[in-house]
Parts: structure tokens; sequence; C-alpha cells
């Protein structure tokens, strides 16, 4: 059977008494995990003493399957070692471990999963250890503000699908890596802001992710601007057009940062009920302005198409 390796890394600014503390309580992983979020009818359990060597944590539900983890080493506050078996969609076991060590006056978790494919998806090596791959980052991305502030500003929710009219964007098309797209986004809206010579958005602030992204090589292509009406394009930009068509809409309350949780649990939505994702544009509404929102308080809506 193929084996796999896949860890990612992340800086916390707390004490590594703190960050094992978070990791080795199972009681806290429903807050930071990055799979739970898009399953509100998910059942999850957690033995008597969680953060102890035996403990356990137990989930089942429609989207995100069923399966546990149990600890098999905790050494304080030093590393982490855990069995996690999954029994839907298929059945298999991994071996999952923490480090957890000094980075100045910082600290570095590094999350790791080992484990084997059942010889029938081989294929899907390279695509799993890709988008588990994003998938630790994004929970190592909740664990670090869990840790550093208590709370995780990223909630989801299934709109389900619908029709939507066609749009017309004005705005400025751009290239990113996922490591920098808010950034590039956020200059892509100065730019057309900029363009307009307004303060007051002419229509919906919205992003395109065009056709020609590869989520693999971690590159998106996007248009980011404004839905508006008028026929003449202000100079710098341009103008496209997005057809009506069928999406599939997930709400994300919280923190841009946490996007990516919206764009994986609409695709671990669509998988689940048997959703065909269309490969077209993809959307990314942001249904309140971000210059006078708090950040928990954004709200952006994905439409993946069908």
């Amino acid at each position: 059977m193929p084996a796999f390796h896949i860890q990612r890394s992340s800086v916390i600014n707390a004490s590594r008494e703190a960050v094992f503390d978070a990791i080795a309580d199972y009681g806290t992983w429903p807050t930071w995990s990055p799979w739970l979020g898009i399953d509100a009818d998910a059942k999850v359990t957690t033995s008597d003493e969680p953060a102890s060597v035996g403990g356990n944590y137990q989930w089942s539900g429609p989207v995100v399957g069923a399966g546990s983890m149990k600890h098999l080493k905790l050494d304080r506050p030093s590393s982490t070692e855990d069995q996690l078996r999954f029994i839907k969609p298929f059945k298999s076991v991994s071996s999952v471990r923490f480090d957890i060590e000094p980075a100045g006056n910082e600290t570095r978790v590094t999350w790791h999963m080992d484990g084997n494919l059942p010889w029938f998806l081989f294929f899907m090596k390279s695509s799993m250890e890709t988008f588990v791959g994003m998938d630790y980052e994004r929970g190592l991305s909740m664990l670090k503000e869990f840790v550093e502030t208590g709370a995780v500003a990223s909630k989801l929710e299934v709109m389900g699908e619908e029709s939507v009219s066609a749009k017309r964007l004005i705005g400025v098309q751009a290239s990113s890596s996922l490591d920098e797209i808010g950034v590039a986004m956020g200059r892509a809206l100065e730019q057309v802001t900029s363009a307009l010579d307004t303060d007051s958005p002419p229509g919906q602030l919205m992003s395109c992710y065009l056709a020609s992204s590869d989520m693999k090589q971690r590159r998106f292509d996007f248009i980011s601007g404004f839905e508006h009406p008028d026929s003449v394009v202000p100079s710098g930009l341009i103008c496209h057009e997005i057809p009506k068509a069928r999406y599939l809409r997930i709400r994300h309350t919280g923190r841009y940062e946490h996007l990516g949780n919206a764009w994986s649990g609409g695709y671990q939505y669509a998988r689940a009920h048997k959703m065909k994702i269309a490969k077209r544009e993809g959307l990314e509404v942001y249904v309140n302005n971000p210059s006078n929102t708090a950040p928990e308080d954004l709200i952006t809506d994905i439409y993946l198409p069908l």
C-alpha cells in the first residue's frame, strides 16, 4: 500500500506549555479542527480524561464521516503521539505527531501524519498530500488564534444550492500564491478604488477565481473588484462577465484569513452529497464592508459552481 507523510508548521506567540496543553486536550479540538466546521450535524464525544494517555476523541457526521483519535504518548511540553483511525468514508489507521519546539520567545509546532492509503486509492497519494497539507495549514492557523486569543473567528453555514443571475465585474486581474492571496487581493482592491476615485463602493465587493487557477500548485488567478452595471470601464480596470449559473453557497462569518475553511468545507459538503463541482469560476462575495466591520463579524459568501 502507498505510504505517505504529511507535515506542516506554524509559530505561535505563546509558551510551549500553553501550546501543548491546547493540543493534548481533545476537548479543544472541535474549536480549531479544519474539518468539523462544515458539518452542523456531526456528533463529537471525548473520553472522561481527554488530555491523558489513552484519552480519545470520536466524531461521526454525514459530511465528515466517522473516526477517532487516541493519545499514545504525551511528553509535556515537547510532543504528543496519537493514533488516527478512520471508519468512514473508508477504513484506515495513521500515526499523528505534534512536535512543540522553542522559536525565540515563541513556539513552533509541527503537525505530522504518517500512514498508508488502501491499494485501490494509490492514485490519490499526491492529491491527498496536497489537500490534507492545506487542511493542516488551516488547522494550525486556527490553533494559533485559539491559543493566542482563546477563540477562533470562523463559522460556516451551508446556504444551499441556488441559481445566480449574470454579473458584470469591474476590477483588476492578478495572480498569487496561496500564501500571499490576502495581500494580493487587498492590493488589487486598492487599485480598483483608486481608479474609480471614490470611497463608496459602486456595487457589491467580490472576487472571481478564474478557471486557470491551479490548486495543486497553490496558484490562484483572480479578478477582484465591484459588481458594476455601467457600460463605461474606468481606465486601468477590466470588465469581466460572469454568466448566470447554479452554485453551492457557503457563508463564512469571521476573519478573511480563515476563508479557506469555507472553500474546503464546500468541497467536503459537495462530495458528501454527491454534488458535481463544475470546472468554472468560483465566486467570493464580501457581504459587509471590511473598512467598518470588526474582523470577527465579517461575512463572506463562497459560491462553488455546480
